[in-house]
């Protein structure tokens, strides 16, 4: 197949969304197909403006790029919200002579604006006040719901986008499927748990409100007090050690080291030299960096909820509390960081799950998608040219 992935993200592999589609176009070349992939960076040459219009103006000239060239590609798949316009349009004035189009979606707008406002009651998500609402509802979601309504198979990174998808836009069972995230051979690597007096624990992400950074402060505040010397690295923050420190109490920051950026190659080292992984976001599609902490053989702590809980099996693989209750995280990471048995059952086991998350394993489920588009694409068209079928 000659296969076209998009996305509104820069082409930046350190990404989690960049990443997902640079590994599954990787694993598509190596079956045979040709693909090319654009990113934001590739439609424009410098930056939209305005910003915030930025996935509309990508939506837009996503579309008129595919049309000028709609006879390279066997299929289009483009990942939300910027197949929307090129979905209506194909719709509109029928598929006849346009690649069909697959959707794509990391997360679910709908689980976000539920979180988020709930947040925002707390004082926190101050970006997310009414006004913003109102913007996200008309806008973003709008977007979202052309995307996904307008597609012809999709796929979703978790299974609450794949039934929001059947429930609420009404599409048919098999047209939405599951396709977890992958992760890369190279983070497979040996662990060994000793015992120790100083154990070190994980988070790896931007520093946002969504990803549950204040339940991680108040829980490492916590921890501190139980298990004096313990410590936390904030690693991928996107901000400056300054700033993240600055969430602490004063009497625990000289404990939180921060690495605002790290490049891909680094990150085996990082997850090797660590104890415990700590994942309290609020929401997520597939977060890359459960996996591939997961297949490095790290116990990991996160929340019971989309995206993670479809990987994590309590108490078997990781553990799972629930969503904003820092009690409970703290509770979690301190039997982990107690019982040397524990954190080697959970590693161990968590590294044997993620054998069946390479890459090489879940594209094969994205290609099979993608295969039933282009064949009933065909079908299609096939029938409205035979004038003796009615």
């Amino acid at each position: 197949m000659r296969i076209l992935i998009a996305i509104g993200v820069p082409r930046e592999k350190e990404a989690g969304a960049a990443a997902v589609v640079l590994n599954n176009a990787a694993e598509l070349v190596k079956r045979g197909h040709a693909v090319d992939c654009w990113f934001l960076d590739d439609l424009f040459q410098h930056p939209p403006r305005p910003k915030r219009l930025e996935p509309l103006l990508f939506a837009f000239s996503l579309a008129r790029r595919i049309l000028r060239q709609r006879e390279k590609y066997d299929v289009v798949n483009l990942h939300a919200p910027s197949g929307c316009l090129y979905g209506f349009w194909r719709r509109l004035f029928g598929p006849s002579t346009l690649p069909p189009y697959v959707l794509t979606m990391q997360g679910s707008e709908e689980r976000f604006v539920h979180t988020m406002k709930r947040e925002h009651r707390k004082r926190r998500a101050q970006n997310f006040g009414f006004k913003n609402r109102i913007w996200h509802r008309i806008f973003h979601q709008t977007m979202y719901d052309y995307s996904i309504s307008t597609a012809d198979y999709g796929t979703v990174a978790n299974r609450e986008s794949q039934i929001i998808a059947e429930i609420k836009y009404d599409r048919d069972p098999g047209k939405f499927r599951y396709v977890p995230n992958g992760t890369e051979g190279r983070f497979f690597v040996p662990r060994t748990y000793p015992e120790k007096p100083t154990l070190r624990l994980l988070y790896v992400g931007t520093w946002i409100d969504r990803k549950g950074i204040y339940y991680l402060k108040d829980a490492f505040e916590v921890l501190i007090q139980r298990m004096p010397g313990i410590e936390l690295t904030v690693a991928g923050s996107l901000m400056s050690e300054e700033r993240v420190r600055s969430f602490f109490a004063p009497t625990v920051r000289e404990s939180v080291r921060v690495i605002p950026f790290l490049r891909r190659e680094e990150m085996p080292e990082l997850y090797a030299t660590h104890d415990v992984f700590v994942f309290p976001s609020l929401m997520e599609g597939m977060p890359l960096t459960l996996l591939e902490a997961m297949a490095s053989g790290m116990p990991v702590v996160t929340t019971n909820t989309c995206g993670m809980a479809d990987i994590v099996e309590d108490e078997l693989d990781g553990l799972l509390v629930p969503v904003a209750n820092p009690d409970k995280l703290a509770d979690a990471v301190e039997r982990l960081c107690k019982s040397v048995k524990l954190r080697s059952q959970i590693g161990q086991e968590a590294q044997r799950k993620m054998r069946r998350f390479t890459w090489e394993k879940v594209t094969s489920s994205l290609e099979s998608a993608l295969f039933l588009a282009v064949l009933e694409n065909r079908r299609v068209n096939s029938k409205s040219l035979d004038p003796h079928r009615r």
